[in-house]
């Protein structure tokens, strides 16, 4: 009987010592597998995608330009993800306006003066300034030019907005039976003859340049040649521009003028405009 008593009591131990090495176990393999388990994904739109601790880093992900963002900024001081802000470009803008002026005569035979004239027709084809901004001469260097106040109000509402006036009326001329498109340019006559430097302190100009009256666009119409003048170009760093298309002074303020057309390539004349 003493024996037998004793039985029950060693059972009770081996269960206990079963109980706890299962209890061990599990709690290995719990380990294990949360050491084991690999990082959660990046979720998009989440403040931080990474551990959290000193010296850990936040995943790295592709910006919309490519930029490759957080992979070297610790999650502890990284902020959290915000919209891209716009980029402003420091890159300042270029073009002969931007620059400075210089004594040299344009010719009428580069390359460049025949690409603005072939800008300045699309304008007239069109009725538009638009295409012809580039023949017109450069905002930048007008405000260089001149010597008043407001001169970039006075180019863009009275220069310009002339420009696009004169242009509708010439579109309005050229052309068989009221059709621009039917006619094609043919040549612009620039009577070099005429050109003249205009010294500073003349016409509220406090930079001198050249100045050339009277050009005459030709083009052809069902088989005829026509014409008209352009009433004034002034250089600009070695370079044509149109200033004035169809008047320098004109009667009618808001009113489109088309400078001397007719039948014919035209015969320019000198005058001494500033």
């Amino acid at each position: 009987m003493q024996g037998t008593g004793r039985h029950p009591y060693r059972r009770r131990q081996l269960g206990a010592v079963v109980v706890v090495a299962l209890v061990v176990g599990l709690a290995v393999v719990a380990v294990r597998s949360v050491v084991d388990r690999p990082p959660a994904p990046a979720v998009p739109g989440s403040t931080l995608s990474g551990g959290t601790g000193p010296g850990s880093t936040v995943p790295a992900s592709t910006a919309s330009d490519g930029t490759v963002l957080g992979s070297t900024v610790p999650a502890s001081t990284a902020p959290p993800t915000t919209a891209a802000a716009p980029v402003t470009s420091t890159t300042p803008t270029t073009g002969p306006g931007t620059l400075p002026q210089t004594a040299t005569l344009p010719s009428p035979a580069s390359s460049e003066f025949q690409a603005e004239m072939a800008a300045l027709w699309g304008g007239v084809q069109t009725g538009s300034a638009t295409p012809a901004e580039v023949a017109f001469f450069p905002a930048g260097a007008y405000v260089q030019l001149k010597s008043i106040g407001g001169a970039r109000t006075d180019f863009e509402h009275r220069l310009l907005y002339d420009f696009g006036l004169d242009l509708r009326a010439a579109h309005a001329v050229v052309g068989v039976d009221g059709d621009p498109a039917s006619a094609t340019l043919v040549s612009v006559d620039v009577p070099m003859q005429y050109a003249h430097w205009v010294t500073p302190g003349v016409c509220d100009n406090s930079i001198g340049y050249f100045e050339v009256p009277n050009a005459r666009v030709v083009y052809d119409a069902g088989g005829t040649t026509r014409s008209f003048g352009i009433a004034s170009m002034i250089s600009w760093r070695g370079q044509w521009y149109v200033v004035h298309l169809g008047a320098v002074l004109r009667t009618t303020p808001s009113q489109g003028v088309v400078d001397d057309p007719g039948t014919g390539p035209g015969a320019p004349a000198y005058s001494s405009t500033c």
